[in-house]
């Protein structure tokens, strides 16, 4: 799984409910860029992809309610 909030429509909007904050934090916004480095002033940026036996975990703690569901919505290509 690759989740890319870049491309998602509702970023900010959903951030605060979605499983990439809860595990890993806030994602860089225009208050807290990505540096030279790939990483915000205080927060690392995650590796944007999940392999699929986790991400089959992700889906079932979301499913049960332990952590918020995924919120990445994209454009219809």
């Amino acid at each position: 799984m690759i989740i890319d909030c870049g491309s998602c429509t509702v970023a900010g909007a959903a951030c605060d409910d979605c499983v990439v904050t809860v595990l890993l934090g806030p994602m860089p916004t225009a208050e807290r860029p990505l540096t030279s480095d790939g990483c915000s002033s205080d927060i690392a940026v995650a590796v944007p992809e999940i392999p699929d036996e986790h991400a089959a975990a992700v889906a079932v703690l979301a499913e049960t309610g332990l952590i918020p569901p995924l919120r990445l919505v994209t454009r219809a290509s």
